[in-house]
């Protein structure tokens, strides 16, 4: 096992504008799960292919534990990696295409047969060993490919949309199975998704990239209490936070029927008179007409059991607004309600910059 380090990392692609990857400066530590995330075209999938080797670095350096892999083969860093299309051998049983790659190394096959057998005991696998890839289900397919990582027993996994190609409720029981195996292992693994629910559910540590730069790295949980700025707000949370326009004067926040304290703090960190106020769908609550409030008309009402998504538009600013009710509060699609916030749940933004303007 090792930390693996990007310093200064940086990929441009022949004819390209700009950095696939720009200057990424990231530390996995020994044992860790990150998880890169991002929307199509962040840099996320070529930031793990500069680690395992499959990708160039055109400035900057990776290092795993000691050594400065940044110009070594792939073969020479110790990596196992798990494809997203599982990339197995058709004609190959399970056992031999979990053994393919330690024959490749002259490991003797008493070994072989150890590690394998071990690989699938850790994976349910132990039945499906003399079967063939066509015979198994894409579950039972992405199993194989990780256990073909784990009898390598490398230092680094890398994990490039492994779950992409199973159905959602496969997808959230898989998940659970390699986040539970990696722990159980210990193995430092650089995990990519675009699914932001999947990197908060799995990760100990998630980095957010956007256009191949590093927006904020940071616990599941700290990402979502305190993002770093307009994108990752937008980005992290299902449904994602509300993001509302306002103005800013007199120490007050004001958009529509909703009026909120400015903190001082806040107040002089704005390049503009405009802010953005962030607000989770979860944060805001009912109140009645003559309470006042942000009044929003309800186009859809999502019922998922013990609550409901709501979704409608401020009057007056044509902004869409996300809130979870409580199933017993009974809200109808083309009603009206009125909804307010607390101001420790309010989020503030610089409208201009999209930094965060509040430390709470």
């Amino acid at each position: 096992m090792a930390a693996v380090s990007y310093r200064g990392a940086t990929r441009v692609y022949p004819g390209a504008d700009r950095a696939a990857v720009d200057d990424l400066d990231l530390e996995v530590g020994d044992g860790e799960f990150l998880v890169l995330v991002g929307p199509s075209g962040c840099g996320k999938s070529t930031s793990l292919r500069m680690l395992a080797g499959l990708e160039d670095v055109t400035s900057g350096s990776i290092h795993i534990g000691d050594r400065d892999v940044t110009d070594l083969a792939p073969k020479s860093r110790d990596i196992a990696m798990v494809f997203q299309n599982y990339a197995l051998y058709p004609h190959m049983s399970v056992g031999d295409n979990m053994a393919f790659a330690l024959r490749m190394a002259k490991v003797s096959k008493e070994e072989r047969d150890s590690r394998v057998a071990e690989a699938a005991r850790l994976l349910d696998l132990t039945d499906y060993l003399d079967r063939k890839p066509r015979a198994l289900s894409g579950g039972q397919r992405q199993r194989v490919a990780m256990g073909r990582a784990i009898v390598r027993q490398p230092q680094v996994f890398c994990m490039d949309e492994p779950l992409s190609n199973l159905d959602a409720k496969l997808r959230v029981s898989t998940r659970t199975q390699i986040a539970s195996l990696q722990q159980r292992l210990g193995i430092t693994t650089v995990y990519v998704t675009h699914d932001q629910v999947e990197a908060m559910t799995m990760g100990d540590r998630v980095a957010v990239l956007k256009d191949g730069v590093l927006q904020q790295c940071d616990s599941p949980l700290e990402l979502y209490r305190r993002p770093a700025n307009l994108f990752v707000a937008g980005f992290i949370g299902s449904p994602a936070m509300n993001l509302l326009e306002a103005g800013a004067a007199d120490g007050a926040v004001r958009f529509a029927g909703l009026t909120l304290p400015l903190p001082r703090s806040a107040e002089a960190a704005t390049t503009s008179d405009r802010v953005t106020i962030g607000v989770r769908p979860e944060a805001w609550r009912l109140v009645g007409e003559s309470d006042g409030g942000l009044e929003v008309a309800v186009s859809v009402v999502e019922e998922l059991g013990s609550d409901a998504f709501v979704y409608g538009t401020a009057q007056g600013a044509d902004s869409p607004v996300v809130i979870r009710v409580d199933q017993r509060q009974a809200v109808t699609k083309g009603s009206t309600i009125h909804v307010t916030t607390d101001l420790e749940s309010v989020h503030l933004f610089d409208t201009s910059s999209g930094a965060r303007l509040t430390a709470a």
